[in-house]
């Protein structure tokens, strides 16, 4: 495995707070995670819940409570904070979200992420 960067997209195209997933690789099996946006911080995780390893989510950049306060898996309901990945809430608590490194340089979000070699 090496890791490779790729651009998520400009920050302001990202909903405050809002999500955005991207994938890292081709094939059948290429990385996914997603963005976090709270004003002006970004955070990114691999979409794969804790609790059976599935995606979190089950529409396209939807990971978020209604009040947008946590993020949530689809399927069990297991809450995760934004900020660090752990799960607060659910099945699979004091366990956390696999993080992936992102930035921000001029304005363009900007994720570090696994693909095959």
């Amino acid at each position: 495995m090496t890791d490779t960067q790729v651009a998520v997209g400009p920050l302001v195209d990202i909903d405050d707070p809002g999500c955005r997933e991207f994938s890292i690789g081709d094939g059948d099996w290429p990385f996914r995670g997603f963005v976090v946006r709270q004003g002006d911080e970004v955070f990114a995780y691999e979409n794969f819940c804790m609790h059976v390893g599935h995606p979190l989510n089950w529409r396209p950049d939807e990971f978020l409570t209604k009040d947008k306060s946590a993020l949530m898996c689809a399927s069990h309901g297991a809450l995760y904070d934004i900020r660090s990945g752990e799960c607060f809430a659910g099945p699979c608590p004091g366990k956390a979200l696999r993080k992936v490194n992102v930035e921000i340089r001029d304005g363009l979000v900007f994720v570090t992420g696994p693909t095959s070699a």
